[in-house]
């Protein structure tokens, strides 16, 4: 997710130290009261972090007194949370070398996707945009993490477009996302333009035909940067949606990271029979997303 600011000492510089306007994670992270213990709030984040590649395989967390005094939580706290981690095998604790992330961490990241129609995902886009108002938090240009380098396949100097977002319904928070286009596309529309117009849409104003996308639904803790902004409390969960939208030759053209309330957000899949040979399969033939809480009838996008 890429709300997490570079929150460990210079000794720890995270990949998306880069990024602008993304503030460090401090000690108030953990401090608004939860329901959810301590050290499990704290576990969620540091998993976060590496179930999105920030803290890659090989790499080494921060130690028990790093945590400790990043986050102001006791040395047990730190040490517990670094346990969990070690015990769902996503880390290995070593004297003398620390936490270092697993292979098994590659599992959390890589799945087999799932094929479906691009055509649906358009529609169900537009009327999500429609229906719902858009706040530009943040918005600018510059060096991406590597991360998302990779996705856009671009240079070691490419520069992109970085924006974030806040869409509403009824009023009321539905979701944040955060987007990545190369700069040669961004410079073609502006913030404004993003408060009001579907980012499909924008990107099919510059010429570019969409043709595919690759999208992953997981889970995640919201932070203390996306927490006040979708009105939720800190280590509380929210879906995480994570699209790559790529043309009609394949070359990717946006990468985009969405979190989303799931008290207010609902993700659903219809599926249907094939025969082939002889065999059943379940391909998806349609995708629907629901959001708001409120009198009237769910969004459907």
């Amino acid at each position: 997710m890429l709300a997490f600011g570079p929150f460990w000492g210079s000794a720890h510089k995270s990949r998306e130290a880069a990024v602008p306007n993304v503030r460090p994670i401090n000690s108030t992270a953990l401090a608004q009261k939860s329901p959810v213990p301590l050290y499990y709030r704290l576990y969620a984040i540091l998993r976060e972090r590496i179930t999105n590649g920030v803290n890659p395989v090989g790499s080494v967390l921060p130690s028990e007194a790093e945590i400790t005094e990043t986050f102001n939580v006791s040395r047990i706290t730190a040490k517990r949370a670094l346990d969990e981690l070690a015990a769902e095998g996503l880390v290995e604790r070593t004297r003398g070398r620390g936490t270092t992330v697993t292979n098994r961490a590659l599992a959390l990241i890589t799945a087999r996707p799932i094929m479906a129609s691009i055509d649906g995902l358009l529609e169900n886009l537009t009327a999500i945009g429609r229906e719902t108002s858009i706040d530009v938090i943040e918005y600018g240009y510059s060096p991406p993490p590597d991360f998302v380098r990779q996705q856009l396949e671009l240079g070691p100097t490419a520069v992109v477009q970085r924006a974030v977002r806040v869409r509403s319904l009824d009023g009321e928070p539905l979701s944040q996302s955060t987007t990545f286009v190369p700069e040669h596309i961004g410079r073609a529309y502006g913030a404004k333009d993003m408060a009001t117009t579907p980012l499909i849409d924008l990107l099919e104003r510059t010429g570019i035909v969409v043709g595919a996308a690759e999208q992953s639904l997981s889970a995640t803790a919201a932070d203390t940067l996306t927490a006040p902004r979708l009105k939720v409390g800190v280590g509380m969960p929210l879906l995480m949606m994570k699209r790559c939208v790529k043309d009609i030759d394949g070359k990717p053209v946006q990468y985009i990271e969405i979190l989303y309330r799931p008290d207010r957000f609902e993700y659903r899949m219809s599926l249907t029979r094939e025969q082939t040979a002889g065999h059943g399969r379940f391909p998806a033939s349609r995708t629907l997303k629901k959001g708001g809480r409120s009198p009237s009838p769910r969004s459907r996008s």
